[in-house]
């Protein structure tokens, strides 16, 4: 029987930026095949970038973590936000990473929207958030301090599997699935000072923000906006959401355009963190039994203990990198014939509008939206069988902070967990390679899912990134560096 228990730690320097990003009103916005509209008509809530700098004790070398309100965006805009938070920060371009809450409300921002109604404002609107961004990086790079974080789990039964089978379709949809067993995992992350006292808080937590799909028409955060408020209201110190592996998962209760479902389900993802953050000891202790204890009953006594100087030194590892691994890309990415899809149901689209067919006229709209994302896709592919896909890892102590590009199910951190316990991991997808869509487990292709169909990605591909993080993890444990 274990009688210490540590308790997941990292010594580091630490600083904290946020800049509000809400879009005008009046930008395009629409994200779904089956929206009515383009131009978003008001704001739910506003939109937030949290920019993060964490180096070693010791002022070695930067890694930023920028965490965006945004979908997503195009492979050309991620990497000047990049560069952006490069030069504000004196960071190198190869540890700066941008990675998104990926809410389906904030705006769609590729360059094929900027003909439509409202991609008027795409431009600007790109321009100022590279200011905002970089406005807060600065704030970040002035607030480096000294902190201990402290790492904790918990449940939150909000998110649901999403693969779900329609026996009288015959086809599976994309919705909650009641036979799924989603990961339901919630990462919470302490950020204090030496002297105990707290600075922020990060809740990494897996499901889509699709609360809010094509009947709204604000722009918002979706669940992660009153996620971040409830734990603010109660800690008094900034929250950053990092979403995590969810190319399987979304709310059980989505898919509307009822605002108070996003409200709801925030807050239920606000709650556990909050169950998670009171369940936490001081920071930089461990819980080690004391001893017996005569009363009625012989009582075993724990207690949180300090850090021996060995505990302090295994915390305050610093070491990682960016790494690449050659996936193959499914065969048949052709263009043309995407442009033709989209003109045909463009075509067709037209036919029903003219009829007066409402339902034609939705269904042939998703459809060349559909083509329309495989075109703006295709543009940041290779020529090439395979694609150099990108990913992260980084050791901080007794975590791993761990990323990649695309979508992935939410198999790559259930399986990296199970590998390695003696770690807490922080998973975030949609890091860079957006336009891979989505990674599944070999045995999901060929069923219908909605997610092979946008995938650039043959099968297979999530278990050889799974693979490559392993490897790399495993080689952590020796101390790489992060060079």
């Amino acid at each position: 029987m274990a009688l210490h228990v540590p308790t997941p730690t990292s010594r580091l320097r630490f600083g904290l930026g946020s800049a509000d990003i809400t879009p005008p009103v009046g930008i395009y916005h629409r994200m779904w095949g089956a929206a009515r509209h383009d131009r978003a008509a008001g704001v739910h809530r506003p939109l937030r970038a949290d920019v993060l700098l964490l180096a070693p004790l010791d002022c070695g070398p930067l890694l930023v973590r920028a965490h965006l309100d945004l979908v997503g965006l195009a492979v050309g805009q991620h990497e000047e936000l990049r560069q952006a938070l490069a030069e504000v920060t004196g960071a190198l371009l190869e540890r700066v990473i941008i990675t998104y809450s990926h809410t389906h409300s904030s705006g769609f921002f590729v360059a094929n929207r900027i003909a439509l109604s409202g991609g008027e404002l795409i431009v600007p609107y790109l321009r100022l958030l590279r200011l905002k961004v970089q406005e807060a990086g600065a704030q970040a790079l002035y607030a480096m301090q000294e902190a201990v974080v402290t790492y904790a789990t918990g449940q939150c039964g909000m998110a649901a599997n999403r693969d779900c089978w329609d026996a009288e379709a015959g086809h599976p949809v994309c919705g909650f699935n009641p036979q799924g067993e989603p990961d339901q995992t919630v990462v919470v992350a302490r950020f204090c000072a030496p002297s105990g006292q707290l600075l922020a808080t990060m809740v990494n937590y897996s499901c889509h923000p699709t609360s809010l799909a094509w009947e709204n028409q604000l722009i918002s955060p979706d669940y992660p906006g009153t996620l971040r408020e409830t734990v603010e209201k109660s800690t008094g110190v900034p929250c950053t959401f990092a979403l995590g592996a969810c190319g399987d998962q979304g709310p059980r209760d989505g898919f509307v355009g009822d605002t108070a479902v996003a409200d709801r389900n925030g807050r239920q993802v606000g709650h556990a963190a909050l169950a998670v953050l009171e369940g936490m000891g001081a920071p930089a202790t461990d819980f080690t039994y004391q001893g017996p204890v005569i009363s009625g009953a012989t009582l075993g006594a724990w207690a949180h203990v300090p850090f021996t100087s060995e505990r302090q030194a295994q915390t305050t590892c610093f070491a990682g990198g960016i790494y690449s691994v050659d996936l193959p890309l499914k065969p048949g990415l052709n263009p043309e014939r995407f442009q033709q899809e989209l003109q045909e149901w463009s075509a067709r689209q037209r036919e029903a509008e003219a009829r007066g067919d409402a339902l034609e006229v939705r269904n042939c709209s998703a459809l060349a939206e559909r083509a329309r994302r495989w075109l703006a896709r295709l543009e940041g592919l290779p020529k090439g069988p395979t694609y150099p896909f990108q990913f992260t890892v980084h050791r901080l102590g007794d975590a791993i902070w761990a990323t990649s590009g695309g979508e992935p199910y939410s198999l790559i951190q259930t399986e990296l967990r199970r590998r390695f316990p003696q770690y807490t991991l922080l998973f975030s997808p949609l890091t860079s390679d957006f336009q891979v869509a989505y990674l599944l487990p070999q045995d999901s292709y060929g069923k219908g899912l909605y997610q092979e169909e946008p995938s650039s990605l043959a099968p297979g591909c999530l278990e050889l990134l799974i693979e490559a993080m392993a490897a790399k993890i495993s080689a952590l444990e020796t101390g790489e560096s992060l060079l």
